[in-house]
């Protein structure tokens, strides 16, 4: 994993969002990974899992709808994308070419059965993959 470059503060969230948004019509997947990618890679994953659960929570409350914010989505997608974020991209069009598999908005689905990751327990709290573990970064 990166060094946290900068410490992480309340608004920093909001800062990445805005990158991430200036070239973007919409918030779709593709703009999830590249937040991810870039609190990873500024922050480090610990403080990336921390800042964009916080982040999508604010914004989901904000929006009415804090029932969408969902535990083991956002740091199965956080450990995802902090597996690959120390590789050599400069930019996230390399990463993203690089690791297309984390553009697959259905990559979940290879290590979480669907019941899973609908249950109350996998929205509130983190929930292990119950198909196939995450790889993971040799020590």
């Amino acid at each position: 994993m990166t060094t946290p470059a900068t410490p992480a503060t309340p608004d920093t969230f909001d800062e990445l969002l805005r990158e991430v948004m200036a070239d973007a019509e919409r918030f779709g997947h593709r703009q999830h990974v590249r937040l991810t990618w870039l609190a990873v890679r500024r922050h480090g994953a610990t403080a990336a899992l921390d800042l964009i659960g916080e982040g999508i929570l604010r914004t989901a409350t904000k929006a009415g709808a804090p029932q969408k914010f969902h535990v083991t989505m956002t740091r199965a997608w956080v450990e995802l994308v902090a597996l690959h974020a120390d590789d050599d991209a400069t930019s996230f069009e390399q990463f993203a070419a690089l690791h297309p598999d984390l553009l697959d908005k259905d990559l979940l689905a290879r290590h979480y059965r669907p019941g899973t990751l609908a249950t109350e327990q996998a929205r509130t709290a983190w929930v292990e993959p119950d198909l196939a573990p995450f790889p993971r970064a040799a020590a």
